[in-house]
């Protein structure tokens, strides 16, 4: 383990060793990741199996405004995805751990036969610094990381595919999502934000949860959120890129408010990252959708569910 590892003990014993930093606050997290459920054992390549399970359960801690510092795995498969498939799973799992600073620190494997995998993250914030769904206060901006759809619409595209192609942006942001870490980091350590989530089922589904926990409601402004551009196609299937923005999941960006009085403050980038306001909370338990043509709708749920919805 590196000097800045929190792992005092790591992989070998018969459980791993932390060490905590004073003045800091641990956030837990854990996440499934589950064949045919959030991925397809046919279609995605193991090398992204192993990155997206660490990314997804990372993005919990960046939306706390916190940073990882180690993870455990509990991994389910088998007896024939015990080889080249392990071993390109392993890979990128390595490759996701070295670029979010976030080591293995130990697991549990067994045979089943479908693949299942469960990450458990540890991470740490300044104590007081974290910034939980809970504190929006009508006024506020809302504001996005990012662009929105991108993954749904990497999705689609992934399932009519025989091969994919090496390197194609297309099925990045699906494939080997990056959890904003630096952003959450950042919105944190300025006091910025006053509530924060990460977009991991859609933003209608999401930023309901946001309110919910606030108890306010918001406006969004269809004309300002950052869609996914779609190619220019004439074919009657489009996909539509407001409804990919809204409703498709798996992007990883961040949701979060502002106090009206520190809006100046957002840059319109951080760190390559766009920045996008979006609408603003409201003291009303509604939630509203204003049209390009400034005709308003109710927001209704159309993201990722769980309990509905599969790959």
């Amino acid at each position: 383990m590196g000097r800045n590892s929190a792992v005092r003990l790591g992989i070998g014993d018969d459980a791993a060793l932390l060490t905590p930093r004073p003045g800091y606050e641990t956030i837990l997290t854990c996440d499934w990741f589950l064949e045919s459920t959030h991925f397809l054992r046919d279609k995605h390549p193991a090398d992204s199996v192993g990155w997206k399970c660490l990314a997804r359960a990372v993005s919990d801690i960046a939306a706390m405004g916190g940073q990882p510092r180690c993870f455990l795995l509990s991994l389910a498969l088998p007896n024939t995805h015990t080889g080249r498939w392990l071993n390109q799973f392993l890979a990128g799992l390595r490759r996701a751990a070295r670029k979010f600073k976030c080591p293995l620190a130990g697991g549990d494997t067994t045979r089943r036969r479908e693949i299942l995998a469960n990450v458990t993250v540890f991470g740490e914030i300044r104590s007081g610094r974290a910034l939980p769904r809970s504190g929006a206060r009508p006024g506020d901006i809302i504001y996005v990381s990012g662009r929105l759809g991108e993954a749904e619409l990497g999705l689609q595209r992934l399932r009519c595919l025989h091969r994919i192609p090496k390197g194609d942006p297309a099925l990045k942001k699906h494939l080997y999502p990056e959890p904003r870490i630096a952003v959450g980091r950042w919105l944190s350590d300025h006091r910025i934000a006053t509530a924060m989530m990460d977009l991991s089922d859609g933003l209608s589904t999401d930023l309901p949860r946001l309110c919910a926990a606030s108890g306010v409601g918001a406006r969004l402004d269809a004309s300002l959120i950052p869609a996914v551009r779609v190619p220019n196609r004439s074919a009657p299937d489009k996909p539509d890129a407001l409804d990919l923005a809204l409703n498709g999941g798996d992007d990883y960006e961040l949701l979060f408010t502002v106090p009206r009085g520190k809006a100046r403050r957002i840059p319109r980038t951080f760190q390559g990252v766009a920045l996008t306001q979006v609408g603003e909370i409201t003291s009303e338990h509604r939630l509203r959708l204003v049209q390009v043509d400034d005709s308003e709708s109710a927001l209704r749920a159309g993201g990722w569910n769980p309990f509905r919805d599969s790959v």
